[in-house]
């Protein structure tokens, strides 16, 4: 076992050969839309994100269904499965099968399997200080998801950003190999402060987070305003005492941004500051256009996400 739980990294890796290991990772969500095909597209890319983060190739995906087959149509769960065998067809991964449960809740997600050279695994916990960090997609879809289902947000405006939210982190890795990539994780359910707040801790370094360069996704920030949160902002926050601080003056509603949680988010990738423009420039000629430079790596010492 090459990479546990132990670092709280985004799957486990196992060597089979001196070149070659494979990466386990699972995943499943309750719906995000109303729409099953939207449902089924982005939780199979929030599954798969995980193989991207830790720098391998999907090769196996597994369903897992749970549906309350006596209470909704069995089209749903059919558009679910549709949508979710097109986004695996996208990352030129095999459907190999899956298991379902009769349940009250509709959850669908995927259970992953990838190959990664032993020598190349990405990990959340080998940034240094010098580093900058790149993030690849917005952030603020917690609040929109929860947004659009209290009335708030019009499922028009929502409808808008899904497919960036679905889009596959592929191409972001691809491109990312091409450099020094010394650390990456997936932004997902942490926000973007606890996630940042892993790989500090994974590596024992502050990390200043520039909140003027962080991407949020249209109407996140007025949501927010208009009273709008998610049932994870509070425990994202809690998990984040006493590892962070601002020194800029962050509204409220500004600061809930950076706990907001997110699913199918962008990958943080730690590359040398000398190469972090190049990166950026990489990746939005290769299509991932909301690639942006938000961090640096300042020092070794005490573990902590200070936002400036």
């Amino acid at each position: 076992m090459l990479v546990g739980f132990e670092t709280s990294d985004d799957g486990a890796v196992y060597r089979l050969t001196p070149d070659l290991a494979l990466i386990s990772t699972v995943d499943y969500i309750t719906p995000p839309v109303d729409d099953p095909w939207w449902f089924g597209q982005i939780a199979a890319a929030n599954s798969l994100s995980d193989v991207y983060a830790m720098g391998g190739k999907p090769v196996t995906a597994l369903n897992l269904v749970m549906f309350p087959a006596k209470k909704l149509d069995m089209g749903l769960l059919k558009e679910i499965l549709r949508g979710g065998s097109e986004k695996i067809k996208e990352a030129r991964t095999s459907m190999a099968g899956g298991h379902s449960v009769d349940d009250n809740e509709p959850k669908y997600g995927l259970a992953v399997t990838g190959m990664v050279h032993p020598d190349h695994i990405l990990t959340n916990r080998d940034c240094r200080a010098g580093d900058a960090l790149v993030l690849t997609k917005p952030l603020g879809s917690g609040v929109l998801f929860n947004a659009n289902r209290s009335g708030k947000l019009p499922y028009r405006e929502l409808e808008t950003v899904l497919p960036q939210i679905a889009a596959l982190n592929n191409i972001a890795i691809e491109t990312a190999l091409n450099f020094n990539v010394h650390a990456c994780t997936d932004i997902t359910g942490f926000g973007i402060l606890g996630h940042g707040l892993e790989m500090a801790r994974g590596a024992n370094v502050t990390i200043e987070m520039q909140y003027d360069r962080l991407p949020f996704y249209p109407n996140a920030l007025d949501m927010y305003r208009k009273g709008e949160t998610t049932g994870s902002n509070k425990a994202n926050r809690q998990l984040a005492e006493g590892g962070w601080d601002a020194s800029n003056s962050l509204t409220a509603e500004a600061e809930e941004l950076l706990f907001d949680p997110q699913t199918s988010g962008g990958l943080l990738l730690a590359v040398p500051d000398s190469e972090a423009d190049d990166l950026v420039a990489a990746l939005h000629a290769a299509g991932v256009h909301a690639a942006v430079r938000i961090a640096q790596v300042v020092s070794n010492g005490r573990p902590a996400v200070k936002v400036v």
